[in-house]
């Protein structure tokens, strides 16, 4: 009605009246107008960023994420050490040199048993299982029943190891990121163990004699 009585009566003093207080009303609608406007812009803005984000941006992203949570549920379950705890407590390739267990250290030929040398006395095989048994699939019975940890305790092999692991690639990675891991103070020798090829070993032996 206020709208109105400006447009069909002429007043002087309505127009007055109109003019004090539509300026207040206009730009208190305007600006709620100009906030819901705004508010709905920003609303179809974001809704735009999400759809475009998703369908566009993130795909690729959030592979790589997935594929860093699976690395990160692979490594970080309580039960077993990270890759991070074996990378900061492994001994360089410098630092290596410095110790004569690894002098003319070879990995030897890969197979899916790898043999562990230089423990302390105070390893026990729920250590080796603690880093060894990340690169087990336990949900896997054939992978669980492969894997096998032998710790000599007495006698010449004391401070030695056998690891059975499911394959050769386990094995060889068992070997690149555990090699020279400071266990107890004491650097592991890691290598693939020899016993994959007795016969060979055999007819060597009688060649040299």
């Amino acid at each position: 009605d206020v709208f109105e009585q400006p447009q069909h009566i002429g007043h002087k003093k309505i127009e007055f009246h109109i003019t004090t207080d539509i300026p207040a009303v206009l730009q208190i609608n305007s600006e709620k107008e100009e906030k819901n406007g705004k508010s709905v812009y920003l609303y179809a803005a974001t809704e735009e960023i999400n759809n475009t984000g998703f369908g566009r941006i993130f795909p690729a992203p959030s592979s790589n994420d997935k594929m860093e949570t699976e690395e990160e549920d692979e490594e970080i379950p309580s039960e077993f050490i990270s890759r991070r705890d074996l990378e900061k407590n492994r001994l360089s390739r410098e630092e290596m040199e410095k110790f004569s267990v690894f002098k003319n250290y070879e990995p030897g030929d890969p197979n899916c048993r790898i043999y562990v040398k230089n423990l302390a006395k105070q390893v026990q095989e729920k250590d080796l299982k603690f880093i060894f048994g990340r690169y087990i699939d336990f949900e896997s019975e054939v992978e669980r029943n492969m894997f096998d940890i032998r710790l000599m305790k007495e006698g010449r092999m004391k401070g030695q190891a056998f690891i059975g692991l499911p394959n050769e690639k386990a094995a060889a990675k068992a070997l690149k990121e555990a090699n020279g891991y400071v266990l107890f103070e004491k650097p592991m020798v890691v290598q693939f163990a020899r016993s994959a090829r007795p016969k060979q070993d055999a007819n060597e032996g009688k060649r040299k004699k």
